[in-house]
Parts: structure tokens; sequence; C-alpha cells
């Protein structure tokens, strides 16, 4: 289960053999949320194939996503630094399996290991990276190109063409109107780039959605290269 996540694939034997006592399996349903703003972090989570988005909230309601973790990252993974108290609202966008482990646990091996610590920290920047860089987009681009994005990186992150995602979610995470969202889909149907039913979106041609994506993906997927080894998807 290890090499189905990136963080601990990438790990020396010694920090995996010092990690793997301390990790559970276990399965994340879709929408539950693991921790909200302000919240104590009680675990760190390291997706296999769930996909978990942080959100920033306000007191409307509203919420619009800053990052998207799968098997390339990790959730809660400063609390090994720590970064107890949780800076957004952790919410599983693809239901799926990850391995948890307790922050102290997680912290006392970390405190034994230099590459480990190393690893966090340039998780963490990579992290605040894709957070900056989804505010310049979402104050520069597009909704068409900004969904056509969003939906590249979850597939990436699912490793599948098929993401059960309504509507009603997509213009949560991207901080719009549902209608938005509703035209895009429909346009992005039409040329036969996705099919689309009610809570279900499926990518057809994946070229043609990086075409009409805009440049915030191909600079995410570098960021990720750079910090933390070769990026997920093809």
């Amino acid at each position: 289960m290890l090499q189905l996540n990136a963080i601990l694939a990438s790990l020396p034997e010694g920090d995996k053999a010092a990690l793997k006592p301390h990790l559970k399996a276990t399965h994340l349903q879709q929408k539950t949320v693991l921790f909200e703003t302000g919240d104590t972090i009680t675990a760190v989570y390291f997706p296999t194939s769930a996909v978990v988005s942080l959100v920033s909230t306000l007191t409307t309601g509203e919420m619009t996503e800053a990052a998207m973790v799968g098997r390339d990252g990790a959730v809660g993974i400063a609390s090994a630094l720590d970064g107890k108290v949780a800076m957004c609202r952790a919410i599983v966008q693809l239901g799926g399996d990850a391995m948890v482990c307790d922050p102290s646990a997680f912290r006392s091996a970390a405190m034994q290991s230099e590459k480990l610590i190393s690893k966090i920290m340039r998780h963490e920047q990579t992290l605040f990276a894709q957070a900056q860089q989804s505010t310049a987009c979402m104050a520069n681009h597009e909704v068409d190109a900004r969904l056509c994005r969003w939906l590249l990186r979850a597939r990436d992150l699912a490793g599948a063409d098929q993401l059960p995602f309504t509507q009603e979610f997509l213009a949560e995470m991207l901080g719009v109107r549902r209608p938005s969202v509703t035209t895009v889909a429909r346009t992005l149907q039409e040329a036969g780039i996705i099919k689309y039913r009610r809570g279900h979106i499926e990518i057809v041609d994946v070229e043609a959605l990086r075409e009409s994506a805009c440049e915030c993906y191909e600079t995410v997927r570098g960021q990720y290269e750079q910090l933390l080894g070769a990026p997920l998807g093809s």
C-alpha cells in the first residue's frame, strides 16, 4: 500500500520501516469532512486512491478550493512540524482509500530523519504554490479554461477518466454559480471533449481538454515535478 502514495513510496527504507507500524488503511467516503478550519489535526492522511480538496469557507457557507491532494501528497502533514491547527477545511472530493497515521507518531518519525523533514517541507511548499496558482487562476482566467484545468488535475489524481461530480460541487470548488458550470459542461460535451450525465463526467478527449485548459494545469504539474518528483498523469 505504501507504494500507492508518492510521498510514502519516495521515502528511504529506514523511514518507511519507522512509519509502517503506525500506518493504517482506511476508506474515505466522498463528501466526508476530515477537518474544519481551526480544528486540531488528529490524523495525517496519505491518499492512495481518494482525492481531497482543501477549501476556504466564508461565513455565508460559500467555499472555494485552494488545492487538491491525492496519491501525490498528504493531508495534515504539517502537524509533524507543530502545524496542529487546520487553516482550511479538508473535504473528500473523490471517495477512495488512504493510509492514516497518528500525528504524534508521524512527528516522532520525522524528528529522527532529515530526509523526511525535507520531504514535508517540500510538500508544504508545493501546496502553497498550488494555492497561489489557484488564486491567480480565479482572478485571470475564464470559467471554461478553469474547469478544464480542474478536471485534468482530478483525472491525474484519480487515475481514471470517469469522475463522479455534480455540477453543484464543481461550481463550489471553482467559486462560481452553477449555471456557469452548466453552460461550460454543455459546450465541452457538444465538442466531444466530455460526456456528462447527472453526477457523472467522462473525459473523452484528453488532448482537447488540455488544449482548452489554462496554463495553470501545466504550471502546477511543473511545481510538483520540481519539488516532489515526477508528476502524475500522462
